[in-house]
C-alpha cells in the first residue's frame, strides 16, 4: 500500500497522575515513529505562564487570555523540567476547570492528532473519551494512589527537593479529588479501553504489555 494512503494510527493513553502513562507514551511514540503529545504539559505550560505573569488562577479572563497567547508558542521547544513541580501541577489542575481554557486546548489536541503524518500517541485524562473518541487503540494506565505518591516522592528526591512522604500522598489525593470532580467519567476505563495497572510492574513490563495489546490489534 502507498505510504501516502496508509491510514494513520491514533493511540490514546489515559490515566491518573504518576501512573506511568507519560513515560509509556513517549517510548511508544519513539518506537513507532509517531508524533507525540503530552496533553498534560499543555495545561502545565499555561499554568507556568500564569505563574510567571502573577495571574490569579481564579481570574478566568486573564487565564483565558494567557491560554490564547500560548497557542501561538506551542510549536516552540520548551524546558520540560520547569513544568515538573508541584506548584505548576496544582495550578494546572485548577485552570483546567475553566471551560474556555479546555475548549482552546481541546481544539489544539484534536488538530494535532488530525495532522499527524504517520500516527500519533497522545496521553492525558480524556483522550479516548473526548479528544480522540475514535482512536484506534485506547489504553488506560493506572496504579494505586500509594504507589503513585511513592513515585512522585522519589522523583522529587532525585531532583533535590526535600519532600515529605505524607505531604506528597496528601497532595496526590487532593489532586485526584479535583480531577474526579471534573473528569469522573474519564478516569475509569470504558469498554473500548485496555487496562494496564502499573502498580507492580517495571517500566519495561509496562511497555511489553502495551506492545502486546497494540500488536494484537
Amino acid at each position: 500500500m502507498d505510504k501516502e494512503n496508509t491510514p494513520k494510527i491514533i493511540i490514546a493513553i489515559d490515566g491518573p497522575a504518576a501512573s506511568g502513562k507519560g513515560s509509556l507514551a513517549k517510548k511508544l511514540a519513539a518506537m513507532l515513529e509517531y508524533d507525540f503529545l503530552d496533553t498534560g504539559a499543555l495545561y502545565r505550560r499555561v499554568a507556568l505562564k500564569v505563574l510567571e505573569q502573577n495571574i490569579d488562577p481564579a481570574n478566568k479572563d486573564a487565564v483565558i487570555a494567557a491560554t490564547r497567547a500560548l497557542i501561538t508558542e506551542l510549536s516552540a521547544e520548551y524546558d520540560d523540567s520547569a513544568l515538573r513541580n508541584d506548584n505548576v501541577g496544582s495550578t494546572a489542575s485548577k485552570i483546567a476547570q475553566i471551560q474556555a481554557v479546555r475548549d482552546i486546548l481541546v481544539e489544539f489536541q484534536r488538530d494535532f492528532a488530525k495532522n499527524a503524518k504517520k500516527g500519533a500517541v497522545l496521553d492525558g485524562r480524556d483522550i479516548g473519551t473526548v479528544i480522540c473518541p475514535d482512536a484506534d487503540i485506547k489504553l488506560f494506565v493506572t496504579a494505586s494512589v500509594e504507589k503513585r505518591a511513592e513515585r512522585r516522592y522519589l522523583e522529587l528526591q532525585s531532583r533535590g527537593i526535600n519532600a515529605k512522604k505524607p505531604s506528597v500522598l496528601a497532595e496526590m489525593q487532593e489532586r485526584d479529588d479535583r480531577d474526579k470532580a471534573r473528569l469522573d467519567a474519564h478516569l475509569n476505563p470504558d469498554h473500548d479501553k485496555y487496562l494496564i495497572d502499573t502498580s507492580g510492574l517495571t517500566p519495561q513490563a509496562v511497555l511489553d504489555e502495551a506492545l502486546k495489546i497494540i500488536n494484537s490489534r
